[in-house]
C-alpha cells in the first residue's frame, strides 16, 4: 500500500470523525436560529476542509521542501484538531449507548395511560440528550485551547528544577558540586534560535561546576545543528560539559539512500559535539577531578529497555576499571535502563542521569499534591528523583519537544543538582 492510499484512507476516516462530532453541535444548537445554525454548520465544515488540505499536503506537495516552521505546526495543528474532536466524540459516543437502550426498551410493552388532546408520537424516536453533546463539544474546546496555549506560552516556558542528593561516600573536595543536567533539545523541532538563547541564558545564570546532556540533540540529522551551533557553543562550565547520544540522534527514523549516509550522519552529529566543546562518552568514563579527589562519570550510547529502542550502550565496556572511584555517575538516555540494568548489575552507580520521555509533554504537576502525565503508563521513572538501595535515578523532562510543538502541564526543564556528603 503507498503512502498516498493510506493518507487517503486515513483522511476519509478523518471525515467520519468529523460527521460524527458534527451531531453534537447540531444537537446544541437545536433551538437556535437558522442564521446560528448555518453560521455553525459553514464555519464547522470550512474548518474541517482546512484541517483536512493540511493533512494532506504531503501527498500534494513535497512536504520535505516546506519551510521548517509549517512542517512543525501543520503536523501540530492538523493532531491537536483530531485529537480534540476524538475526545469531544467519547461523550458523544455516551450519549449514542444511552439512546440504544432507551430504543431497546421502548420496544417492551408498557400499560397504556389515557390522556386527552395529546398529539401521538412514535415511542421509538429517541432524541439526543442535549446536556451530553454540550459536555462533548466543551471537551474537545478545553484540549484544543489547552494545546494552542502549550504551544504559545509552554514550549518555551523554561522551569529550573533544584534538588539536593546526598552520597556519604562523595570526597569531601565535591562537597557542595552542583550540576546542571539538560536533555532532549530536539534541534530539529526549533524555527528560530531566539528561545534557545533564552534556555542557555538561564543555564549559565546557575554557575554550575559542570553540566550533562543527556541525549537527543536533534530530531534525525546532524544538519539540524547548523543554526544553533554559536548558541549552544556558549554553554560552559569549569568542569567541563559531558554528553551522550538519545535514539534520535542515530538518524534511524530516516530512510537513507545508502548506509554509508547513515554514517556519516552519525559522524557529522560527533563531530558536532567536539565544535560545542562537549565532551561525547560513547561507552567510556572519565575522571571529574576537583582538589586532590576524583569521581567517575561514566557514558553510554542509547540503551532501550521500553517499546524495543535500540541498545547501542555497553555498560561493560563503560564501567570497566571504575572500582578505584568512591563514587560514580552516568550517564545514559533512557531511564527504563536503570531498571533493567543498573540496578540489577551495577549496583555501585551512586546517581544515573536520563531523560528520553519529556512527560510526554502532557500532564499535571502541582508540587506535594499531584504528578501525573500519561507517560507514567510507558516509563515507571519518567520525571524528577527515583531511588532504590541507595542508587539514584534523575529523569529530566527534556528542553526541546518533538512533534507537538509545544508543552501543557511538563514544562521543558533545566536541572540544577547540587551534591553533598551530609
Amino acid at each position: 500500500m503507498t503512502t498516498g492510499i493510506r493518507f487517503l484512507i486515513l483522511a476519509v476516516l478523518l471525515v467520519l470523525i468529523d460527521w460524527y462530532f458534527y451531531q453534537a453541535i447540531k444537537t446544541v444548537l437545536l433551538n437556535s436560529s437558522v442564521f446560528k445554525k448555518n453560521l455553525a454548520l459553514y464555519s464547522y465544515w470550512g474548518f474541517t476542509v482546512f484541517s483536512l488540505l493540511l493533512f494532506l499536503t504531503p501527498v500534494i506537495f513535497t512536504f520535505s521542501d516546506f519551510p521548517k516552521f509549517v512542517k512543525v505546526y501543520v503536523f501540530a495543528f492538523v493532531v491537536m484538531v483530531v485529537v480534540s474532536k476524538l475526545i469531544g466524540s467519547v461523550f458523544i459516543a455516551f450519549d449514542d449507548i444511552i439512546r440504544f437502550f432507551r430504543w431497546g426498551a421502548s420496544y417492551f410493552p408498557k400499560t397504556p395511560v389515557l390522556v386527552s388532546n395529546v398529539v401521538p408520537i412514535d415511542p421509538h424516536a429517541i432524541s439526543r440528550l442535549r446536556f451530553l453533546n454540550i459536555v462533548a463539544v466543551t471537551m474537545s474546546v478545553l484540549p484544543f485551547t489547552s494545546f494552542i496555549y502549550g504551544m504559545v506560552k509552554g514550549a518555551f516556558d523554561y522551569k529550573v528544577h533544584r534538588i539536593k542528593v546526598v552520597l556519604p561516600n562523595l570526597p569531601s573536595d565535591f562537597n557542595g558540586i552542583k550540576i546542571v543536567q539538560i536533555s532532549d533539545i530536539h534541534l530539529g523541532s526549533f524555527v528560530s534560535t531566539k528561545p534557545l538563547e533564552e534556555a542557555v541564558n538561564i543555564i549559565l545564570q546557575q554557575n554550575a561546576d559542570v553540566i550533562f546532556f543527556t541525549g537527543d540533540l536533534v530530531n534525525n540529522e546532524s544538519t539540524e545543528t547548523l543554526q544553533f551551533i554559536d548558541v549552544l557553543s556558549k554553554i560552559k562550565a569549569p568542569m567541563g560539559v559531558y554528553s551522550t547520544l538519545g535514539n534520535h540522534d542515530y538518524g534511524d527514523y530516516v530512510t537513507w539512500e545508502t548506509t554509508a549516509a547513515k554514517e556519516k550522519n552519525l559522524q557529522d552529529l560527533k563531530d558536532v559535539h567536539a565544535q560545542l566543546g562537549w565532551k561525547l562518552l560513547m561507552n567510556e568514563h572519565i575522571a571529574l577531578k576537583k582538589g586532590g579527589s576524583e569521581i567517575a562519570l561514566l557514558g553510554i550510547e542509547n540503551w532501550g529497555g521500553n517499546l524495543n529502542f535500540p541498545k547501542y550502550g555497553d555498560m561493560k565496556k563503560a564501567h570497566s576499571e571504575t572500582e578505584k572511584y568512591p563514587v560514580k555517575l552516568l550517564l545514559s538516555h533512557d531511564p527504563s535502563h536503570w531498571n533493567m540494568q543498573v540496578t540489577k548489575e551495577y549496583k555501585d552507580i551512586d546517581i544515573t542521569f536520563s531523560g528520553h520521555t519529556h512527560g510526554f509533554q502532557f500532564g499535571i504537576e502541582i508540587p506535594g499534591l499531584i504528578k501525573w502525565s500519561p507517560s507514567q503508563f510507558v516509563y515507571k521513572q519518567w520525571a524528577g528523583l527515583y531511588s532504590r538501595d541507595n542508587q539514584y535515578l534523575y529523569v529530566n523532562r527534556g528542553l526541546g519537544f518533538l512533534g507537538y510543538p509545544g508543552r501543557v502541564g511538563i514544562m521543558p526543564e533545566i536541572t540544577v543538582m547540587e551534591l553533598v556528603n551530609s
